[in-house]
């Protein structure tokens, strides 16, 4: 789970800072997998040879909003419905992260490590740092850096 902490002004003029919480679990992930024809992969590699910025930033506002969710007082909850991503999309938190991480590339990486289950992100750091990526793999991830 990744918590960003945004200060923003709000519609009535007010500064405010908040938490917002963002996280996938293992069966949002097969899902968003399981439901893009041919694989979330293979469909970002193919945005990615195409050079179609808008469809990669149509794919990267999804799983922003995918990942958004409250978290319970209690931590054993974390909720998600297309009334609370609707919610967060019209505010100014959403407008000020997106905007961060659209035009920085090492904060929209930390944001994508920070939304993975952990053991994941583990696994995925792991495989960069070993060096087990195979070419395409490695240019799929240094052109998703550099979008």
């Amino acid at each position: 789970m990744l918590k960003k902490t945004i200060t923003y002004t709000d519609f009535d003029g007010v500064e405010r800072t908040e938490d917002f919480y963002f996280n996938l679990t293992k069966a949002e992930l097969l899902d968003l997998q399981l439901s893009t024809d041919g694989g979330l992969l293979d469909q970002i590699k193919k945005i990615v040879a195409a050079k179609d910025t808008p469809e990669l930033i149509k794919l990267f506002k999804k799983i922003i909003l995918l990942a958004y969710g409250e978290k319970s007082d209690d931590g054993k909850r974390f909720k998600k419905s297309d009334a609370i991503r609707e919610d967060f999309a019209s505010t100014e938190p959403y407008s000020i992260l997106y905007m961060e991480l659209a035009t920085d590339p090492n904060k929209a990486s930390d944001f994508v490590n920070g939304i993975l289950p952990k053991d994941l992100a583990e696994q995925a750091k792991a495989a960069i740092d070993n060096g087990e990526l195979d070419e395409d793999t490695k240019q799929l991830i240094n052109s998703l850096q550099q979008s």
